[in-house]
């Protein structure tokens, strides 16, 4: 069964940024559905926990150079 993790990000300055996050975490073993909303600075996306979990994922998105200031697992 997939959970949901919402991470909100420092601000997002180019939709590059947001193209450049959305593929690095869609790539990560597990996840699905990702979605990076701009103007919002929010990554959503559908993770496997038995593939993977939010401290991954945090760590592929801090790992690119992007603040993450809070995360949601739902």
């Amino acid at each position: 069964m997939f959970m949901k993790i919402i991470m909100q990000l420092g601000t997002l300055t180019c939709p590059s940024c947001m193209t450049k996050i959305e593929k690095a975490v869609a790539n990560h073993d597990g996840v699905e559905n990702v979605k990076v909303l701009f103007n919002a600075s929010k990554v959503k996306a559908n993770f496997d926990p038995e593939v993977t979990n939010a401290d991954d994922l945090t760590k592929v998105v801090t790992g690119l150079g992007y603040e993450v200031e809070n995360v949601k697992v739902k």
